[in-house]
């Protein structure tokens, strides 16, 4: 089993969970398709570094799509695609990219609303469940200061009726 992303949950409202992160170091590929980006990112962890050094791999890989309109950006203002860096790198001790298309950036704690779901997160699953998601957000008063994005936590093997996604956006 890989790392996964430090949280707390704060509380539970109408099946979405309002999640208290640690902050974290994020390797990010911007502009180009997940399948684009996943393969200099993928460089980098195995080696493709200042160190040449193989970085483990953790949960979730966070994304936004390009399809959901952004407003104040939570990870970036264009569609990017990134790998959670393990919690045990600072950003002084993180390997340096070799490409310069993979950047690294640190995210402060933060307050995230989720909701969960299953499946292969086909475009149509996303823009439905960050529908609901915002729907619940509305209904409950709860406002957001960022943009939507998608976290996936299985390897692109796993059947599809075994995925767990979720879509999630930065509260106040």
């Amino acid at each position: 089993m890989v790392e996964r992303a430090l949280f707390g949950i704060v509380k539970e409202v109408d099946g979405i969970e309002i999640r208290r992160y640690d902050k974290m170091i994020l390797a990010t590929v911007k502009g180009l398709s997940d399948n684009g980006a996943f393969g200099y990112l993928f460089d980098y962890i195995t080696g493709t570094n200042s160190s040449r050094r193989k970085i483990p791999m953790t949960a979730p890989v966070i994304s936004t799509p390009e399809k959901i309109p952004m407003t104040v950006p939570v990870i970036s203002d264009e569609k990017s695609f990134s790998f959670v860096m393990p919690s045990g790198y600072t950003m002084d001790t993180i390997p340096l990219p070799k490409d310069p298309r993979v950047e690294l950036q640190q995210l402060p704690e933060r307050t995230v609303a989720v909701m969960t779901f299953r499946g292969r997160a086909g475009e149509r699953d996303v823009e439905r469940k960050t529908g609901e998601l915002i729907s619940v957000l509305k209904r409950n008063g709860i406002k957001t200061k960022g943009a939507m994005f998608l976290m996936r936590y299985n390897p692109p093997f796993t059947p599809g009726f075994m995925r767990t996604n979720e879509v999630g956006v930065e509260i106040e």
